[in-house]
């Protein structure tokens, strides 16, 4: 009887997956999220004390993003980082915030994905940009949270930098616009 249960259960479950709709980022499992770490992986570490508090070091090489909130110390969030084709660094600023930002993806995401919507409201939980954004510059570049938690921790975005929404809830009232950013493939574990 118990494997028979087990059996059971397993078939629910594949049929539910089978009956997903897609998402905007392809992925189709945003209510199973519950599966995936939703942020707490967050921690205080050292940190290089050159670094001005209030300040943002994206590392791609750690795949981790830090905010220095005082000299020698920052909290670091994980992130995923830019596929190899996408791939950049340099100096920012934040530009402009936004709460459950609209999604609108370029015409090379559509042309890769012709599936994806013309754009994606704010607040969907669908939406790639997650529960908030910060805007780098005058780029397409963002900081922002997903609706694809399983991503953080790999190579996936187009450029963004993500962070899992409990993460990026964290960071975004700690952030006003022209807080600098630094983006780097450094590696700064040593600090740790």
């Amino acid at each position: 009887m118990r494997k028979f249960n087990l059996l059971l259960a397993a078939a629910t479950v594949c049929n539910a997956l089978a009956a997903l709709p897609s998402s905007a980022s392809a992925q189709g499992l945003g209510f199973l999220s519950f599966l995936w770490d939703e942020g707490g992986a967050r921690e205080v570490v050292s940190f290089n004390p050159r670094h001005e508090p209030g300040q943002i070091i994206v590392s791609f090489g750690d795949r981790r993003l830090y905010w220095v909130y005082r000299r020698g110390e920052a909290i670091s969030y994980p992130i995923a980082v830019p596929r190899e084709k996408s791939r950049w660094a340099g100096t920012t600023r934040v530009s402009d915030k936004r709460v459950n930002p609209s999604w609108t993806p370029t015409a090379e995401m559509r042309r890769e994905n012709p599936r994806l919507p013309i754009s994606m409201p704010g607040g969907h939980p669908q939406n790639p940009l997650g529960v908030r954004a910060l805007y780098l510059g005058s780029s397409m570049y963002r900081i922002h949270g997903t609706d694809a938690p399983w991503t953080i921790g790999t190579a996936a975005s187009k450029g963004c930098i993500r962070m899992y929404n409990r993460d990026v809830l964290d960071l975004y009232p700690r952030v006003p616009v022209g807080t600098r950013v630094t983006v780097t493939w450094n590696r700064y574990r040593a600090y740790r």
